[in-house]
């Protein structure tokens, strides 16, 4: 993705390859950081551990998920209580406040308005192989990094609801929001490593130029390298 990126002549002055201030930038090497919040919701009592695998989860909704997003917890685990000075061995959920709206004003799609327990569920935390999950960890990264603009696709609308509560949770400034339109194929499913969808560098390898990709148009003719 970095070779991607400087491919396309975006440039930035931190990161994972050049350093900066608010290092470490690999989530493998900033478990401290989210063990401490891991903790501090444990503590406060806003999470508890669940047993429930995927296959339990999604047989138990009843019906599909929405799009890549995860099925409603049904809450099987919710008055679980466990004395644990680590998290691993179960997958942690954060206990949604049911009924509780979540606005925001998206910089790109405007108002949007979500509710805990209708929308979306308990959500994971932390993983039972010990990892800490997706909402967690750029929730603590964000904040410790002091980002004040996250950018990113308009299939996370639901995440930033679950991730407010998670900044509330802790305490922390939330963050402005802007939701990109898709990248989508013919067939109008969105582009995605997990659909096997083109990637910039099999692109490139076809012959497009970085002007052909960022004048969004139609496939340039194929060019020999």
């Amino acid at each position: 993705m970095i070779e991607d990126l400087r491919w396309l002549g975006v440039s930035w002055v931190e990161g994972p390859d050049c350093g900066g201030a608010f290092g470490p930038y690999t989530q493998s090497e900033r478990r401290e950081h989210y063990l401490a919040a891991w903790k501090q919701l444990r503590y406060a009592g806003r999470i508890y551990p669940c047993t429930c695998s995927r296959k339990d989860v999604t047989a138990a909704a009843g019906a599909p998920n929405d799009g890549d997003d995860e099925p409603l917890y049904s809450g099987t685990c919710r008055p679980r209580t466990v004395s644990a000075p680590e998290p691993a061995g179960f997958n942690w959920r954060f206990r949604v406040p049911d009924g509780e709206e979540i606005c925001f004003t998206d910089m790109h799609l405007g108002p949007q308005r979500m509710v805990a327990g209708r929308d979306f569920g308990d959500f994971i935390v932390w993983r039972r192989d010990d990892v800490p999950a997706y909402q967690l960890a750029v929730v603590v990264d964000d904040a410790a990094m002091q980002i004040t603009e996250v950018v990113r696709g308009a299939d996370l609308l639901k995440s930033t609801a679950r991730q407010i509560l998670l900044y509330r949770a802790l305490g922390l400034p939330i963050p402005d929001f802007y939701h990109c339109d898709l990248v989508r194929d013919d067939a109008g499913v969105r582009l995605a490593k997990r659909h096997d969808s083109l990637s910039i560098s099999k692109l490139r390898e076809m012959g497009w130029t970085r002007e052909d990709l960022r004048a969004g148009g139609e496939a340039p003719p194929y060019r020999d390298r």
